[in-house]
């Protein structure tokens, strides 16, 4: 895993888009999100999986991240934007899910499993916080796919962030 305050790996991936309506993918670019603010990146492993159904729905229940609007988020995984498109829709998430198909943004920021249970180049779960300087400023990984992420240290670096000038 990066470390905090490592330069964050730029990427630019297809996706989905917030409105539940939309069947379009959509590019998303690290650089062109970060003019509005901080990123949240939550890598996961799978669309649908137990663990990471549990995973992306709680940081869609995260009630004071509705409140920031200069925030991004990013799920991430290997799985296409079309497996996306139908998580976002049955699990009601209303933030990006990212196609990282070939893996390599997962392995820019060395959370790639080159194998798990018989699938190649998989997402580790993780999350990291990017600045508007693109400087991870929080970075979590586990290698227990069915440890769910703490996001009290997220919602701090992020107030951090806010009350830096």
């Amino acid at each position: 895993m990066i470390p905090e305050g490592a330069d964050a790996p730029g990427f630019d991936l297809p996706g989905t888009t917030t409105d539940a309506n939309d069947d379009d993918v959509t590019r998303h670019r690290l650089t062109d999100a970060l003019e509005d603010g901080p990123v949240v990146l939550s890598f996961y492993l799978f669309d649908f999986h137990p663990a990471c159904t549990d995973h992306m729905c709680s940081l869609h229940d995260l009630a004071w991240l509705d409140l920031e609007d200069d925030v991004t988020v990013f799920g991430v995984s290997t799985d296409k934007s079309f497996s996306h498109k139908a998580f976002a829709e049955s699990e009601h998430l209303d933030f990006r899910l990212l196609s990282d198909s070939d893996g390599s943004v997962a392995e820019a920021y060395d959370v790639l499993y080159d194998e798990f249970k018989d699938h190649k180049r998989v997402a580790k779960r993780s999350v990291f916080v990017v600045d508007t300087d693109q400087t991870v400023r929080y970075a979590w990984m586990t290698e227990d796919p069915q440890t769910l992420p703490d996001w009290d240290p997220v919602r701090d670096v992020l107030n951090d962030l806010r009350a830096t000038p």
